[in-house]
């Protein structure tokens, strides 16, 4: 295709030259986050894996939380009529087997042996969360209790800044976990409530400087941080 004196691909005067792949290569979106079993670290693991499928496809999210429609599958995920389905259903179907492949990766073997009854991803993800979570009542009582610590939450006397918003993000995690949010503006009053007495004079100085509803989080526990250092 090219003669002889191209120099497409060649190294010219010594330097390496190396064509770029102009192919549809995805983005690595990184290892796929595991599961260790800890009742502790589920809510983490939940939402990193969230994050890790969302990167790949959001339509396995999808899959993983409205099952896989009129398709059959055996006990192992398989499909009882896959050469008969439409194109649709195929591109389910090989979407399914990718997450539920994911699923059965990242967590440890004698926990999928306990759900090895479960044909698709949605059950498989279904029963994790009910073992872990608890029920739909359960999970109301923890979002209550957490709306209940929220709303009571203060600033210890012995707590500095760092420690005080680190206990914050935490709780507010966790309600986040639950489907409870609060917007930005919600948690800028609540820090400024919480707030020890020695720090009224500075939380005065900034409700009447600031527009609350405008002013972030990160900028208030930065101003906050900065006052905690001239007081030191």
């Amino acid at each position: 295709m090219y003669g002889e004196g191209s120099s497409f691909g060649q190294n010219n005067n010594n330097n390496n030259v190396v064509p770029y792949d102009y192919g549809d290569k995805k983005a690595d979106s990184g290892k796929v986050p595991k599961f260790n079993g800890d009742p502790e670290e589920f809510s983490w693991w939940k939402t990193n894996f969230y994050s890790y499928v969302m990167g790949l496809d959001e339509e396995l999210w999808d899959i993983l939380e409205d099952g896989v429609g009129d398709l059959v599958l055996d006990e192992e995920g398989a499909a009882v009529d896959r050469k008969k389905h439409t194109l649709a259903q195929k591109k389910i179907y090989k979407k399914h087997h990718k997450i539920r492949g994911s699923l059965v990766l990242v967590i440890p073997c004698a926990k999928y042996m306990k759900m090895s009854d479960k044909s698709t991803a949605k059950a498989m993800f279904a029963s994790l969360c009910a073992n872990y979570e608890g029920s739909k009542k359960v999970r109301e009582a923890k979002a209550l209790m957490l709306i209940h610590q929220y709303e009571l939450f203060k600033m210890k006397d012995d707590e500095i800044i760092e420690q005080m918003y680190s206990r914050f993000q935490t709780l507010v995690s966790r309600l986040q976990i639950l489907k409870r949010n609060y917007v930005a503006s919600d948690h800028v009053s609540k820090i400024l409530r919480c707030m020890s007495a020695r720090w009224r004079p500075k939380i005065t100085a900034i409700e009447e400087a600031k527009d609350l509803n405008s002013l972030s989080v990160e900028d208030l526990v930065s101003s906050l941080k900065v006052h905690e250092i001239s007081l030191n």
